[in-house]
């Protein structure tokens, strides 16, 4: 375990540190307000995604949700409808049953003690400590990737445990303004301290950075060994009814829980088998079909699996659609309105379905 930082250089770094944060932050929308909702929703949609590409689902989402308490009293389905191509969509699911818990057991303010805020679902150490020390200036530690780099830098460790990096981090927040200086340690790595080449002759704490003084700073943390995805197949089929001008399509909603839990997609199941598909769809729904021909695959990767999916097309149906399924027929404009994956987008689009 790393000893404790000296004070001359715990000093040193917050000083250095918010006088850069000061003068050189990025103007981004959720630090334009201390509202515990919007900084929670700010670091839920940040989560293994990029600020480029959060900023209009995060504009957009507080056009239709814009407190806690629309989105508790929201339906599920338009939540994941704003959320969608966002990707890891447990996070909208969860953010949805906090707020609903919220509303309901904490009169409908988000709460500032620890224990109270990681029982609500979906938030960890991480969000708990952002919402805080950026919302109410607690004097809250938390450690996300970019914070990570930063300190083993600092001292020039390769490989800290959770546990160090979490002291460490705790062992830096000051008393003032922890809000400004959790926010500066993110965005020095998210700019400046970045993984492959990070730009030290910018960077306010060079002189303090044991890495630095290496003359090899981008060795300090030690890569991480990313296990391949795993490659896995699936196979789709496009079903419709009725002509050009009537045209409609078979979706179906994923269970709640699990991947894209709650979104729409096409007939769809494990394998490469047209069969299998057709008896599936037989069984949820009492159709009956059979495969009249291959449309081609769509590749998609996970962050576990890679997908390569088999897409067909499934002749008009014979029988009626079992209520209580799960399913519908929607036409193109409905099938807009639903919340879809990017890869049910990319599998729509290779249907000829404008997505």
């Amino acid at each position: 375990m790393s000893p404790p930082l000296a004070r001359t250089k715990r000093d040193l770094v917050r000083r250095r540190l918010l006088a850069w944060y000061r003068r050189s932050q990025r103007d981004l929308p959720w630090r334009r307000t201390r509202d515990p909702y919007r900084i929670w929703l700010s670091e839920m949609m940040l989560q293994q995604t990029r600020v480029d590409t959060v900023i209009p689902y995060y504009e957009r989402f507080l056009e239709r949700f814009p407190t806690l308490e629309a989105l508790a009293l929201a339906d599920e389905q338009d939540v994941l409808r704003e959320w969608a191509g966002l990707g890891y969509y447990a996070r909208a699911r969860n953010l949805k049953r906090a707020a609903e818990c919220v509303v309901r057991d904490h009169d409908g303010q988000v709460p500032r003690d620890p224990e109270q805020l990681r029982a609500l679902p979906g938030i960890g150490p991480y969000t708990a400590g952002a919402i805080r020390s950026i919302a109410y200036g607690e004097r809250a530690a938390l450690v996300d990737g970019n914070i990570a780099r930063v300190l083993s830098r600092l001292l020039a460790e390769r490989e800290l445990e959770p546990a160090a990096l979490w002291r460490i981090a705790g062992e830096l927040v000051p008393e003032r303004h922890p809000d400004q200086f959790n926010q500066a340690l993110m965005e020095l790595g998210a700019v400046l301290c970045t993984p492959r080449a990070p730009d030290c002759a910018r960077c306010p704490l060079s002189d303090a950075c044991d890495a630095f003084a290496t003359g090899r700073p981008a060795s300090f943390p030690a890569p991480r060994r990313r296990p391949q995805p795993s490659e896995v197949e699936a196979i789709s089929g496009v079903l419709e009814r009725g002509g050009r001008t009537r045209r409609a399509m078979l979706l179906l909603r994923r269970p709640s829980k699990g991947l894209l839990g709650g979104l729409w997609e096409i007939p769809s199941v494990a394998g490469n088998c047209s069969d299998t598909l057709v008896s599936a769809l037989r069984e949820r729904t009492g159709l009956e079909t059979r495969p009249s021909g291959r449309l081609g695959q769509v590749r998609h990767v996970f962050t576990h699996r890679a997908l390569t999916l088999h897409v067909v097309r499934l002749e008009p149906p014979s029988g009626r659609l079992r209520s209580g399924s799960d399913a519908r027929w929607c036409s193109p404009a409905e099938i807009h309105e639903l919340p879809l994956s990017t890869l049910m987008k990319k599998t729509l689009r290779l249907a000829e379905l404008n997505l």
